[in-house]
This record gives structure tokens, C-alpha cells and sequence, in this order.
């Protein structure tokens, strides 16, 4: 690998991105952003990662990271000026709630048609459990793990994003105003902005 920066290969709206797009961005990382068309993804990026989802980081040693949650931990590990990574083991517990139980009934409520064996409610249903949960922590702090923005509020706010997305009118009279405020203060950051700028779709050359 010839590139001088990190190489990013990245899906706009897909959560994992986000999150890794997150990371980075608030570690100040300088990368080249490869926007992937999901139906046509680029052979550079099938020949480092097989797999073929994003996000993937190729980096100028030739290293590869597939995972979004290494993704982040390796950008705080080169810099994380505002402690990210300073959260209690019950944060990294919370993110693997998000990553488990809530993405499985996430994807079944976002596409319910494709899963008929229970109601799209019922999916609903199950998800809220979480909600729940982020809804008793947020009535007492501005954030998930305290008073400040940390891994586990970037790691999760893409999620809630694509959750509230699916019945917006819903997710926004539910009963969770804690959680509604939280996530409109990370939808209107600077830093969430920042991430989300369009890129077309990168091929080679």
C-alpha cells in the first residue's frame, strides 16, 4: 500500500460506519474516505477484506481493520482528547446490548416484511427494552457513561438514529424525552455534521 493516509471504505447512512467515521474524525485522524456503492463495491476493497461490508481501514503499514468498534478503539488510542475511552466496564456492556440484542430486533423492525414470523410491533416491542434502559440513564446525565460525550454515546447514536428513522413520528411521542433530546443534541453536533458530508461513489483511478 502507496497511500500516504489511512484508507477509509466507508457507506454513508450505514450505523458501523458512523460510528468508525465518529471516531476518527473526533481523534483528528486525517484518512481518504472511500465511499462504497453496496452493489458494486470496489475490488480493492474485496482483496483486503473479503467480507465485503464496511466500514474497513487499510492503513499505511498494510494493516487492516474490518471491525467498526476497532476501528474506534484505534483512532482513541492515537488520540482522545476528551477521554472517550475512560468508561467503566458497564459501558462496553451496553455497546454489546447495542451490537446483540438490539441490532437483531433493529433489523427486524426496520424490515419487518422480511421476517413475518412475528408483527412489526412486537419487534418494536423488543427493541424498546433497550430504550429503555438509555432512557433511565439519560434522566440523570447529559449522557450515557456521565457528564460528557464518550465511546459509548458515539458507538450507539448511530443505532438510535436508524431506529427513530423507521416511524420517526412514533419514536418521537414514545415516551422517551431524555433519549429524544440526546439524540437530537448529537444529530445538530459539529462533529455529526461533519461526518456526514456526501461523497460520490470512489472507484479506482
Amino acid at each position: 500500500m502507496t497511500d500516504a493516509l489511512p484508507v477509509l471504505y466507508s457507506f454513508r447512512r450505514c450505523p458501523y460506519a458512523i460510528r468508525a467515521r465518529l471516531a476518527i474524525a473526533y481523534a483528528g485522524i486525517p484518512v481518504e474516505i472511500r465511499e462504497v456503492s453496496l452493489k458494486y463495491k470496489p475490488d480493492s476493497m474485496l482483496a483486503i477484506s473479503p467480507k465485503g461490508t464496511v466500514p474497513v481501514l487499510h492503513l499505511p503499514n498494510g494493516g487492516v481493520i474490518e471491525e467498526s468498534i476497532d476501528i474506534m478503539r484505534w483512532a482513541l488510542t492515537q488520540n482522545d482528547p476528551d477521554k472517550w475511552q475512560a468508561v467503566s466496564a458497564e459501558a462496553y456492556a451496553l455497546i454489546e446490548w447495542n451490537d446483540g440484542n438490539f441490532k437483531f430486533y433493529l433489523d427486524r423492525y426496520k424490515y419487518a416484511e422480511r421476517f413475518p414470523e412475528f408483527s412489526k410491533q412486537h419487534y418494536r416491542q423488543q427493541a424498546a427494552l433497550f430504550l429503555a434502559e438509555l432512557e433511565h440513564r439519560l434522566t440523570s446525565t447529559d449522557y450515557l457513561c456521565g457528564k460528557h460525550l464518550s465511546l459509548p454515546d458515539a458507538a450507539i447514536f448511530p443505532f438510535i438514529r436508524q431506529f427513530a428513522a423507521v416511524d420517526d413520528t412514533w419514536f418521537r411521542s414514545s415516551g422517551y424525552p431524555a433519549l429524544n433530546s440526546w439524540l437530537d443534541a448529537l444529530l445538530n453536533s459539529e462533529l455529526f455534521t461533519e461526518i456526514m458530508i456526501k461523497y460520490p461513489p470512489w472507484t479506482s483511478g
